[in-house]
This record gives structure tokens, sequence and C-alpha cells, in this order.
């Protein structure tokens, strides 16, 4: 099971995790959820309800990881996302009005699915019961193994923007696997690669 995930009864899983790894991943998870930010709670004296229905941003945002989180549903001026045809006249500037559209009211309610995903990676770590060397396995339910999934893969999203990863880096003879010890981008390297290979083993234990 070490660094596996395996199967549980009800639709779960479990894998053994070293006190390294714990560490780690909470630290990640709180970055993540440090970079998303905090919820808008109502004020005092606001109605729930309003705040609730608040519209969000219209503009992308300006870091990089979060606009990788956050992307444009209709990809922009340079047309939707994945397109290589060309952008007619005029194109450009309502694909920028629908995309503005879509993410004024969607973008709050996603920003508040990736927190709950990130707190839901954060508390099953802190109410694991770590044993003498201080490793644990974790269990996890159903739910919350939607919930790793998703974090994970925003935990991969985010740090391979700050590498500038492409995608012939991550082939098993792409550059990341060539890094010398020396380079400093390294730690973070490892770290992405170790991620992907749990969301993959998390992804093939809840395959039917």
């Amino acid at each position: 099971m070490a660094g596996h995930f395996e199967a549980t009864p009800g639709g779960g899983a479990a894998v053994a995790l070293d006190e390294v790894e714990i560490s780690i991943l909470r630290s990640l998870a709180v970055q993540l959820l440090e970079l998303i930010g905090p919820g808008d709670q109502p004020a005092d004296g606001e109605d729930p309800l309003a705040a609730l229905f608040a519209e969000g941003p219209s503009e992308p945002p300006t870091d990089p990881a979060l606009a990788r989180l956050f992307p444009d549903a209709y990809g922009g001026p340079g047309g939707p996302e994945g397109s290589t045809g060309a952008v007619k006249p005029g194109e450009g500037q309502e694909l920028r009005e629908r995309s503005a559209e879509f993410r004024r009211f969607t973008e709050m309610d996603l920003r508040s699915g990736k927190r709950d995903d990130a707190l839901a990676v954060v508390r099953t770590l802190d109410a694991l019961s770590p044993a003498q060397d201080g490793g644990a396995v974790l269990t996890l339910t159903g739910d919350e193994c939607l919930s790793w999934l998703r974090s994970l893969n925003d935990l991969r999203l985010t740090i391979g923007t700050r590498l500038e990863v492409s995608d012939e880096d991550q082939g098993e003879e792409g550059s990341l696997y060539r890094l010398p010890d020396t380079d400093p981008r390294k730690p973070m390297v490892m770290a992405y690669l170790w991620l992907g290979a749990l969301q993959e083993s998390l992804v093939e234990t809840l395959m039917p």
C-alpha cells in the first residue's frame, strides 16, 4: 500500500504515508488555500442570500497560477480553448464579453469548491493517528476521494504553472526527469511528479 492507493469497502481508498509525505501534502494544501483566498462571508447585518448571489470578478486573475485554475470559459480573444481556427473580425470582443459574463457568475462558486476540496485534504490529514514512526494510513470515503482527486489536480496545475511545465517535459524522456540535483527547481519538480503518481494511483483505484 505504501505510496499507492488501494480500494476500501464502500467505494473509498486508503494509502500509507510517512511523516514527511503527510507534512508535504498538508503544506501544499494550505498554500493552495492561501492562493485561492478566503471565502466571501456575509458582513454583519448583510442578507446571506444577497451575499450568496453576489457577482464575482469579470476579468481573469493576474497571477498565472490562478489564471490556470480559473481559465476563461471561451478562451478569451484567441478563441475557445483548444481552438485552432482563425477568429473572425469582431469575434474576439464577443468572446471576451462572453468569458467575462461567465466568470462573473461562476468564479465565486468555483473558488468555493476548490477551497472545500483543499480543506478536505487538510482535515483528513489532521485526523490521522500517526504510528510511532510518524507515518499513518490515510483512509478516505468515496466523497473524500473525489475531493482529493480535484485538489491533487489543482496542486499539479499550480505547481506546473510555476515551473512552466510543458507536455514535452512530462514524458519519461522529458526534461523533468533529467534535472540535476543542483537545480533549484528539483524539489518542486519531485513534488509535482509525486502528486501526479498519487493522482494516477487514486484514479486507477476508483475505476470500476
